[in-house]
């Protein structure tokens, strides 16, 4: 991938519609279930970034038909949930971990052997922590010290399980109950905090049998999938950088339409009202089993606060966002219990801490988390280590600083956020390519 870095600019007020792209946990799982389903399945609003076409990519390798009428829209007529094709073929996942997770349960009940890779980044990402639960259902999967690419061995005989995560993960549980579309018997999972139940609304949408409530999911193998068609709700993940970026520039007001407020992602939302900001939500509907609602974002003065560790399971992905709000925040905000971090796409907790150090942040780093004092940021160099999330964040910062920031390694961004840059610029940000 070609080195892209960004420089970012103190900004004036930000007014405007926003409109992020879809989900791209929805979309990873319609594409799924949509392959695996009996009948054409009709999906709009997909995200179009580079990992969730990676994942519409494999299901083509293994012989899924998938039209693109328009941006954002796919038809998939479905094979069924034994009619997907082997290949010799490397499936490439890019840098897609929840890709890799999930399509790893998927291509345990298969007759056929896979193997998943993916690019330098996806490479270092543990995965023990799916393939153990899966070897525990029967699954034969291959790694390298834990690490991809991974050798799913096909025509193994797959038993459900009861499970309890020893970490919460909707990753983990996703690829555990799409095995147990295969398995005999009942799969059973148990998390010790509640996470996304993404998977669980899709499969009751694609009329799978399935029981769950926070923090456990039940179904037994041996149904069928139907085709349907799913609406995907604007992403959440990439609202929050436009939540905090209209908290923390004075004067900002900004309208983020049809946003997915599923309960176990907004975590964000919630500590950002913790922490003093005017975010409310107008015209709250249902769209294919999930909440969605917009959201308008109104300039307010942040307070530090202790994040309670409750909140940590369904905000892990908008961490690097909140530490840029906890710099503009007054006093003190101290985050606890989200370990997770360290095994992202890149360190997100070192990385962080390293970038706003950088610029002039008071940060510590802790084991699993960080204590942050508001004050004001200089300008200055940081490196997002290709994270999206990171980079995305950094650009953020770059509203509030004394100086322009560049951001280096920012051509991730596309793998979740597609068009970043150009909606960002159209509501205010002072924001461009560098170098």
């Amino acid at each position: 991938m070609t080195r892209l870095d960004w420089l970012s600019q103190p900004a004036r007020a930000l007014h405007g519609s926003v409109r992020v792209p879809g989900d791209k946990s929805v979309s990873h799982r319609s594409m799924m279930l949509s392959a695996l389903a009996e009948g054409r399945s009709h999906i709009r609003g997909f995200l179009e970034g580079e990992d969730t076409r990676a994942t519409a990519a494999v299901l083509q390798k293994l012989g899924v038909r998938i039209e693109t009428p328009s941006a954002g829209e796919r038809v998939v007529d479905g094979v069924g949930l034994h009619g997907l094709r082997g290949t010799a073929e490397a499936l490439d996942c890019g840098n897609a971990g929840t890709g890799m997770r999930l399509l790893a349960g998927l291509l345990a009940g298969q007759a056929f052997d896979s193997t998943l890779i993916g690019d330098e980044s996806l490479s270092r990402r543990p995965m023990r922590r799916v393939t153990e639960p899966l070897a525990a259902m029967g699954a034969r999967i291959d790694t390298q010290d834990g690490l991809p690419p991974l050798r799913v061995h096909g025509g193994q005989p797959l038993k459900g399980i009861r499970y309890t995560l020893p970490v919460a993960s909707a990753q983990v549980k996703s690829a555990l109950l799409l095995a147990g579309l295969y398995a005999q018997g009942e799969t059973e999972v148990i998390e010790p905090h509640p996470t996304r139940d993404y998977t669980e609304r899709m499969l009751a949408a694609f009329g799978w049998p399935i029981e769950f409530e926070p923090g456990r999911a039940r179904l037994s193998g041996g149904h069928r999938l139907r085709a349907t068609d799913v609406d995907v709700p604007a992403d959440f993940s990439s609202a929050a950088f436009f939540l905090v970026a209209g908290s923390i520039v004075p004067g900002a007001e900004l309208r983020l339409p049809a946003v997915g407020l599923n309960p176990r992602r907004t975590g964000l939302l919630q500590a950002l009202r913790l922490m003093g900001a005017d975010i409310t939500v107008e015209h709250e509907r249902e769209s294919g089993g999930e909440p969605v609602g917009d959201l308008i974002v109104r300039h307010a003065q942040l307070h530090g606060v202790e994040l309670p560790e409750a909140l940590v399971p369904d905000m892990i992905d908008e961490f690097p966002a909140l530490f840029i709000a906890a710099t503009a925040a007054k006093g003190r905000t101290v985050v606890r219990g989200a370990a997770e971090l360290r095994v992202k796409e890149s360190d997100r907790i070192a990385t962080m801490a390293a970038g706003m150090k950088a610029i002039g942040a008071n940060i510590e780093e802790t084991p699993d988390g960080a204590i942050i004092d508001g004050g004001a940021l200089r300008g200055g160099e940081v490196d997002s280590h290709g994270d999206h999330r990171i980079a995305m964040s950094f650009a953020v910062a770059g509203l509030m600083a004394q100086g322009p920031i560049r951001i280096a390694d920012c051509a991730n961004v596309a793998t979740s956020f597609p068009g970043f840059m150009e909606l960002a610029n159209g509501c205010g940000f002072e924001l461009r390519t560098d170098g």
